[in-house]
């Protein structure tokens, strides 16, 4: 069996993956990002809403809250330096029956302690005078939100990355590996061969790969991937959720908003919110759909089924008509789909971000990026530079 070292591999060349892989390229390491798709950012990295969000939902000092504040700052300056297209819209979060109010203020009290800055609560009258199509009774104004073009921001991080001398393997299956306290292999394979084997246990790797450093940044599949590396503790490998997202462009109409508008957060997600993009569409979405019985090898390659059906609309008239109460029937039309590797399940309280070093797990070199959902867009060059402190220069 082939044999080679590396410096630095990075696991999976989503937003993440290429965030971090930049960031150790920058700080001089030699790095290798993996991915077993033919190009970068092919799932949730490229099926999400594209917002930047505040920093406003998460607990105190949770990472998702820590890491999303820091890492709007440092987006919104990578962007306007680099010419990244994105617009800083503002959100409104709206309260549509009086009930709903003291929801709201704890969010705005959340945001607040998380260093939030610039929140203001509107009267339903107020945030309907910016907004005339709205309908609510409370707002709350989060100015610092906005928008982004995910793809030239991941056009741009890859750019950077290969300029600082980090390579590129696409169509490249990390499909096990071990750890034997002296080091650490991975078990690599052309998908092809995944996609044309009738299963993981049956594939032989086509090379062994001897790391100093491996981040585990395989998004849908990191849970699937750590599960199949000997030597790492099953306690240390948390429970793993997956829920699709649909989302429906508003088509024959005028754009009803200027800025983001969302509802409530709802189990699973942040209620199906307004989005615009950066060409003027409005799409709403995500609904939550919980998925079960997903393998192993759907989430190595990515095979899911990001079709929407027509008929989920039904389900989004009535939500969104909560705060949009003109919206006319006939006006949704099927957009897209994206799923999101969850840490927690129907009905459980939403899950922090987990990035676990050998600290909590034992092995030297391996970081594991779990439940990276949103906000890791807004959040990835901040869990970049969490993730390689983590190590030294001359490590």
């Amino acid at each position: 069996m082939p044999r080679e070292t590396a410096d630095v591999v990075v696991i999976g060349a989503g937003v993440v993956g290429l965030t971090v892989a930049r960031e150790f390229a920058l700080r001089g390491r030699d790095v290798l990002v993996l991915e077993a798709s033919s190009t970068f950012g092919t799932g949730t990295s490229s099926r999400n809403s594209e917002v930047i969000h505040a920093g406003i939902y998460y607990p105190f000092r949770s990472l998702k809250a820590i890491l999303c504040v820091r890492g709007r700052d440092l987006l919104y300056k990578y962007c306007s330096d680099r010419g990244i297209p994105h617009k800083q819209l503002g959100k409104l979060i709206v309260a549509t029956g009086v009930a709903e109010i003291p929801k709201l203020e704890e969010i705005q009290r959340r945001g607040v302690v998380n260093g939030v800055e610039n929140l203001r609560m509107l009267e339903g009258y107020q945030a309907m005078e910016m907004e005339p199509e709205l309908w609510c009774v409370k707002g709350l104004l989060s100015p610092s939100s906005g928008i982004i073009d995910s793809h030239s921001f991941m056009l741009s991080l890859v750019g950077e990355a290969e300029n600082s001398g980090a390579t590129f393997s696409y169509n490249t299956t990390v499909i096990s590996g071990q750890f034997d306290g002296a080091s650490m292999r991975l078990h690599i394979s052309e998908s092809r061969e995944l996609e044309n084997n009738k299963g993981l246990p049956d594939l032989q790797p086509q090379l062994i790969l001897i790391p100093k450093i491996v981040i585990n940044s395989a998004g849908l599949s990191a849970i699937s991937l750590v599960k199949r590396f000997e030597g790492l503790d099953s306690r240390f490998i948390p429970a793993s959720y997956f829920a699709r997202g649909c989302y429906f462009n508003l088509s024959k109409a005028k754009a009803p908003f200027s800025c983001l508008v969302y509802p409530m957060p709802e189990d699973g997600g942040i209620g199906v919110h307004v989005t615009l993009d950066l060409n003027g569409q409005v799409k709403f979405g995500p609904d939550v759909e919980w998925l079960n019985d997903v393998d192993d090898t759907s989430c190595f390659l990515n095979k899911f089924d990001y079709s929407v059906n027509p008929d989920r609309s039904s389900r989004f008239y009535p939500e969104i008509r909560k705060y949009f109460p003109d919206l006319r029937d006939g006006s949704l039309e099927p957009g897209y789909s994206g799923i999101r590797p969850k840490l927690s399940g129907p009905g459980q309280l939403p899950s922090d971000f987990v990035i676990q070093g050998e600290e909590v797990h034992g092995i030297p070199g391996l970081v594991n990026l779990f439940g990276i959902e949103s906000p890791g867009l807004t959040s990835s060059l901040a869990i970049a530079e969490f993730v390689a402190s983590k190590f030294s220069r001359s490590a």
